[in-house]
């Protein structure tokens, strides 16, 4: 497309007395007409179209041993696509210079070619849960590699974190285990691409030529990364409160998160027929009152004899509330004595060797102190309050969990997430 065609397609877009070499936002697009119209003819048409001409351009660059293609090797490496359909292809990228036709051979464009990798990095991305990050890093490395600018680069990445952010906030505020479930799995996936994130953006701070606007927007990158890392915190947190309110169906075993995650599963059709006969629709009363009511006000009337008044409801005198009992104290005896096993400690020790024993309540309990206790460390809290909780908050243990269950000989408890208590070193006086 010519430079005086393109401003006059534009020119229906801007507002009035709106040049489009005024906008500095459309100057870079303006300067890659050519890479643009490549895309263009690539995803113009039918589904169809789109993935024959995407196959045929990524198949004719990824043979590198072989870039120049004869026609008739072309017809027998497509040998599955009707040959008339296939000159349709071929002539359609020849014509938007995608592909180049010399002495009797086609092959790759400059442009069709960086075409074909840009694509070939999202396709390679698109089977993972969460791609958009892994590319977002991707891209900034590669600009980081070929000493590049990076600043758009880094504004969306800064997005895509603060999106995520946003995302698991959400999550936490519903309440919803299923939510934060999946939420937890979205950050487990995208631990990876954090991780080469920050080893990226020390790379670029280790710069001292870098622009401060650049170094702020890295910075401002390093915070919100921080926050996605401390996030697992608080989902475990929201779990526990969770757990904590979980009801049992008597003594089967199945809990309400059961029973939610098994209506979950079901379609629309099933869960219409779980409600069948058991919801009917409210009647369209005109009058709360039946037929014997009815009669008992009609009689009188009939009968010209006086209708007794309605006797007037008077609330009761009012009284002084009876004094409740004082309250039960609560019983932390276990607090206590798991206290002074953990001050107990020289030495590293698995949750596996410390935290069964006794009842599945009882073990259950320890391992929700140790989860408190790595929390309030997470938080800063392990200096506020008093008491015995707070105390145990305080103990100079450092407590780590895994994603990993590990089997327990134990007749209550059959598995326990694989972790360690480790203790901290006295400070030297």
């Amino acid at each position: 497309m010519s430079t005086d065609n393109a401003h006059a397609g534009l020119a229906d877009f801007l507002a009035a007395g709106t040049d489009a070499d005024e906008v500095p936002e459309l100057d870079r697009l303006l300067r890659a007409r050519p890479l643009l119209g490549a895309f263009s003819t690539l995803f113009h048409g039918s589904e169809a179209e789109v993935l024959m001409r995407v196959m045929v351009l990524g198949e004719i660059g990824r043979n590198a041993d072989m870039p120049r293609w004869s026609p008739d090797s072309l017809r027998a490496r497509f040998a599955f696509i009707d040959p008339v359909k296939l000159e349709t292809v071929l002539r359609r990228l020849r014509d938007h210079t995608l592909l180049r036709f010399e002495d009797g051979q086609y092959l790759l464009s400059d442009i069709g070619r960086n075409a074909g990798a840009a694509l070939t990095m999202l396709l390679e991305l698109s089977g993972e849960e969460d791609a958009e990050l892994g590319f977002l890093t991707a891209q900034l490395a590669g600009l980081q590699a070929v000493d590049r600018d990076t600043g758009d680069a880094l504004q969306q990445l800064l997005g895509k974190l603060n999106d995520l952010t946003l995302h698991f906030e959400d999550a936490i505020a519903s309440g919803s285990e299923f939510r934060i479930l999946s939420a937890r799995r979205r950050l487990a996936a995208n631990a990876r691409w954090l991780d080469r994130g920050t080893a990226l953006l020390r790379d670029l701070l280790a710069d001292e030529d870098i622009p401060f606007e650049r170094a702020s927007l890295a910075q401002r990158i390093g915070l919100a990364q921080s926050r996605l890392a401390r996030v697992d915190a608080s989902f475990q947190r929201a779990l526990n409160k969770i757990e904590s309110q979980r009801v049992t169906l008597g003594g089967s075993g199945i809990s309400s998160s059961d029973v939610a995650g098994w209506l979950r599963g079901l379609d629309a059709a099933a869960l219409a027929g779980l409600c069948a006969d058991t919801l009917t629709p409210c009647p369209d009363l005109t009058l709360l009152a039946g037929g014997h009511e009815l009669l008992d006000r009609a009689e009188p009337a009939a009968a010209n004899e006086p209708v007794p008044e309605a006797a007037v409801a008077v609330l009761p005198a009012p009284d002084d509330a009876p004094i409740a009992p004082a309250p039960q104290m609560e019983d932390l005896r276990l607090l206590e004595l798991f206290g002074q096993r953990m001050a107990r400690l020289t030495a590293p020790s698995a949750l596996a060797d410390i935290v069964p024993g006794g009842s599945f309540a009882q073990a259950s309990y320890r391992m929700s102190l140790l989860a408190l206790l790595r929390d309030a460390d997470a938080d800063g809290m392990r200096e506020a309050g008093e008491g015995p909780i707070a105390d145990f908050l305080r103990m100079p243990v450092d407590v780590r969990f895994s994603e990993q269950l590990q089997p327990v000989e134990d007749d209550n408890v059959a598995a326990i997430t694989v972790g360690e208590v480790v203790p901290r070193p006295a400070n030297p006086i």
